[in-house]
């Protein structure tokens, strides 16, 4: 009834007081959520838009390059975006249970290695698609990719630690 009120309960409060302000957590758990339901429109619209790029790309750079390779570039961006969403959707589970002050959790471990492995395989795919036409910028997605999957790999075992800890601590209690 006291959290109907707007009371907050002594558990939401020891919380709060061992997590500090949750504010930049709700914002940026809210961008994550407007990134998840932007990325699924991008990709739905992917055909129409690439058409439309392939267009205006030859219109002002007389190349057919886009519109050419129409197929290649729907099925790479294709499968690069829904690997963008799994990542992103994978980071809402994480914060949402940031959000409820119970992030050592195993949920959150498994989240963490399934990023990892997402990244490797979205650098790996960008190595691929570098194969067919190389910038600069697609080396850096690579190495960015492959540092977000090191580094989610490595995390993943601090956390799963962190909760042999927690598992242990709430046993001796």
């Amino acid at each position: 009834m006291s959290e109907i009120l707007g009371n907050k309960s002594e558990d939401v409060r020891d919380k709060e007081q061992m997590y500090g302000d949750t504010t930049l957590t709700k914002w940026t758990k809210h961008l994550l959520d407007f990134m998840f339901y932007m990325g699924i429109a991008v990709i739905v619209t992917l055909p129409i838009s690439v058409k439309l790029i392939g267009r205006l790309y030859r219109e002002r750079m007389y190349s057919n390059a886009v519109l050419d390779n129409y197929a290649e570039i729907i099925a790479v961006y294709f499968v690069l975006g829904v690997l963008a969403e799994i990542l992103v959707f994978e980071l809402r589970k994480i914060f949402n249970t940031v959000l409820k002050g119970d992030c050592f959790v195993m949920e959150n471990v498994q989240s963490l290695k399934k990023m990892g492995n997402v990244s490797f395989f979205i650098a790996a795919m960008s190595v691929v698609r570098s194969v067919v036409y190389l910038t600069v910028a697609m080396l850096v997605v690579v190495l960015v990719f492959v540092i977000a999957g090191l580094f989610s790999r490595v995390l993943a075992q601090v956390f799963e630690q962190a909760v042999r800890y927690k598992e242990e601590n709430d046993l001796t209690i």
